[in-house]
């Protein structure tokens, strides 16, 4: 089947699924992470992510609808490793960890790299900002949303968190700041948990 003449359509619905070889599967995934790092996200296609990871189009194709799809699955699995929430102890202290580590994957990692690029490119494209908060934005949300609301549950913060607003003022000055290429040292997250917990912990 012929794949969609560009990069940046989806491929056609209503073909069989076809089982993912795991060594083929990772190398696309690294080839789209290295590509984006050394281009941009314009600079990422199809063909030249099945050159680098020496697979051929119609594999890619068969796995994923478009590119944009590769590059959540890119960012969906380094940010699960890298990103995790805490479960359990001081919530305080897990938000702390857990920003610092934000601060590090979207200055450091490749695939902050794609999660910076993804915000980048939904702001002019509905269908990629769907696809971005329903695949990853909203459930990572929900995550970090039930970290500050264990906290209030366990009566370490005051009921009286605005969650969102709380989520808003810790994650938003960092996301700002590695848009612009900003440094994000480590007393600047730990001001953004001052000034935003500070007042609210009991």
């Amino acid at each position: 089947m012929t794949p969609p003449a560009s990069d940046g359509s989806r491929a056609p619905k209503g073909r069989a699924p076809h089982r993912r070889d795991e060594r083929a599967r990772l190398a696309v995934l690294h080839a789209a992470d290295d590509l984006l790092a050394e281009r941009g996200f314009n600079g990422v296609s199809i063909e030249g992510i099945a050159a680098r990871a020496r697979v051929a189009k119609q594999t890619i194709y068969r796995w994923w609808p478009s590119k944009v799809d590769i590059l959540l699955d890119t960012l969906s699995e380094d940010a699960a490793r890298q990103l995790a929430i805490p479960e359990a102890g001081p919530v305080v202290e897990g938000t702390r960890r857990y920003l610092h580590a934000l601060a590090r994957f979207v200055t450091r990692d490749p695939a902050g790299k794609v999660l910076l690029a993804l915000i980048g490119e939904a702001q002019h494209d509905p269908e990629m900002a769907r696809l971005f908060h329903e695949r990853w934005l909203d459930p990572q949300r929900m995550r970090e949303r039930a970290l500050l609301q264990r906290g209030i549950d366990a009566g370490e913060l005051s009921s009286e968190l605005d969650v969102d607003a709380a989520l808003d003022a810790l994650c938003g000055p960092i996301v700002y700041r590695a848009l612009t290429g900003a440094r994000i040292p480590r007393r600047f997250v730990d001001g953004l948990i001052a000034d935003t917990l500070g007042r609210h912990v009991l």
